[in-house]
């Protein structure tokens, strides 16, 4: 019965300078031993651990970097080896769809996939399962640590993939990631009903899946699946037959003619868009493995209304999945969402608002940190493919939330002051726009809020506003839109941040 989490098996990489908490399955009261022994068969440390309830773990003193380590365990019994081991630097990645896009299908990444070497640097897909049962456990045991050489990664995140060879070139280190996202998913999905409970915003989402679920058996949830996923189909086919005949189709002019694209999937207690679901199935299975930290890309499903009590729920994500992996200071950096709207959908102003809340989070909490893409959306594309940005710009954050030390940070206003009819705001560096031109998305209100576009002049890092009709400024915001050109951006080439205030 003897068994070691995926995560443990042949090629993993193990979190350096940090307790190494080793676990599986073995039977209640077996004494289960490890050593790990490093490149030329030398002990580096060894432990053991008492199963209970069919578990086992093992926690071992932090180790410094290396390769070719090998990993034993035994209940005196059986015994399990692990070759090719890593001690480096191991992070989660998780989120939804701009984290699951695969290298596959991001710039660059066909021809990095075919020429790519990079054997410090590896990853594990958690197998995508929304609840538990055999066909879960039959995936898990098929999971299974890759390297980065030619023919593999393809299926790998690709701003994990930027990532992790950016960090493992600035460290010199093996860097492993753990990917383990579902596109489409709300944070309400990897977040624990209890969790969830504490916040007025968690309760609502329960309740409307409570609603929306009623009555709804696991085989009429899953007779819906295969309804929707054929109408997907069907509509994918007909799409495909006019983008053959004019490629240059738009995807209004899809919807125009096909009818609205049949996205909303159903609700079930199987699906992995109910709350409180893959929390237990895709992050749970996981503790309490060491990690150097947590990538987070999350929150364009959230946007629909109640994104000003997002914060709320990522401030508890953040805290509680500390707590599941047993570190309160575990760095989670996260990614700002870029601009973005499609034809005819109009600017809804949920964007911004989910922007600055996540922004909030970042200020509220401790050893958190934040990239902003402001520059990095793209009209009608949801999924901008230009991951390489993503990946390092995460690495910069890295090098100074985790190792403190010196790099990039988008600017961001850090001060006001009113004088007559202007504002003046200050920024923590010198702005400036690419072509010379006026900076543009500023606006100003006065007391009862009513904004109206600023004019702007810059001078080193202040700009000054002032805006026809509000002659006693209050209020100043700037990207308060969904989509827009930005033209502000600081010495450091980083755009600024946006805010409202």
């Amino acid at each position: 019965m003897l068994k070691l989490s995926p995560l443990f098996a042949d090629g993993a990489v193990l979190c350096r300078r940090k307790e190494l908490r080793i676990f599986g399955e073995a039977e209640d009261g077996a004494r289960v031993r490890c050593e790990l022994r490093d490149g030329g068969g030398t002990l580096l440390t060894e432990g053991e651990g008492k199963a209970a309830g069919g578990k086992f773990l093992i926690l071992l003193p932090p180790q410094e970097a290396g390769t070719g380590c090998a990993l034993r365990v035994t209940d005196g019994r059986e015994s399990l080896e692990a070759a090719d081991l890593c001690i480096g630097e191991v992070f989660l990645a998780g989120g939804q769809s701009n984290m699951e896009l695969e290298l596959q299908n991001a710039d660059e990444g066909i021809g990095l996939i075919k020429e790519h070497s990079h054997p410090l640097v590896r990853y594990f897909n958690v197998p995508k399962c929304a609840c538990f049962g055999e066909k879960r456990d039959a995936a898990w045991a098929k999971a299974r640590w890759e390297e980065i050489r030619p023919g593999t990664g393809k299926d790998m995140s690709a701003a994990a993939y930027f990532f992790a060879v950016k960090l493992q070139e600035e460290l010199d280190v093996p860097v492993g990631i753990i990917d383990s996202y579902w596109g489409g998913t709300s944070i309400s999905c990897w977040m624990t009903e209890e969790w969830l409970r504490e916040t007025a915003e968690g309760t609502r989402y329960l309740e409307q899946y409570r609603q929306r679920t009623e009555g709804i058996s696991a085989e009429r949830y899953r007779e819906q699946v295969r309804d929707f996923e054929e109408r997907q189909r069907s509509w994918n086919l007909a799409a495909d037959r006019m983008r053959a005949e004019r490629p240059d189709c738009l995807w209004s002019e899809l919807e125009a003619a096909l009818g609205p694209f049949p996205w909303e999937p159903p609700l079930g207690p199987e699906s992995p868009f109910r709350p409180a679901g893959l929390v237990g199935t895709m992050i749970a299975p996981l503790a309490p493995v060491s990690l150097s930290g947590i990538l987070y890309y999350q929150g364009e499903t959230d946007a629909t209304g109640t994104e000003s009590e997002y914060d709320k729920l990522m401030s508890g994500l953040i805290i509680r999945w500390r707590g599941l992996f047993e570190d309160e200071s575990l760095p989670f950096l996260f990614v700002q969402l870029p601009m973005w709207t499609e034809d005819g959908r109009g600017d809804t102003g949920t964007w911004p608002a989910l922007r600055l809340a996540q922004s909030r989070t970042r200020d509220r909490i401790r050893g958190t940190g934040m990239i902003c893409l402001l520059d990095q959306g793209e009209y009608n594309n949801i999924h901008p493919t230009n991951k390489r940005v993503v990946g390092e710009r995460l690495c910069e954050l890295a090098k100074r939330v985790v190792y403190g030390e010196q790099g990039r940070e988008a600017p961001r206003v850090i001060s006001r002051r009113i004088q007559g009819k202007q504002m003046i705001l200050r920024a923590d560096q010198k702005l400036g726009t690419p072509d010379g031109s006026a900076p543009a998305l500023l606006e100003l209100a006065g007391a009862e809020g009513a904004f109206s576009p600023a004019a702007a002049s810059l001078e080193g890092n202040e700009l000054t506003l002032t805006a026809e009709g509000v002659d006693y400024p209050m209020h100043a915001r700037y990207a308060w839109t969904d989509y827009g050109a930005v033209n502000l951006f600081g010495e450091n080439g980083l755009p600024l941040e946006p805010f409202a205030f």
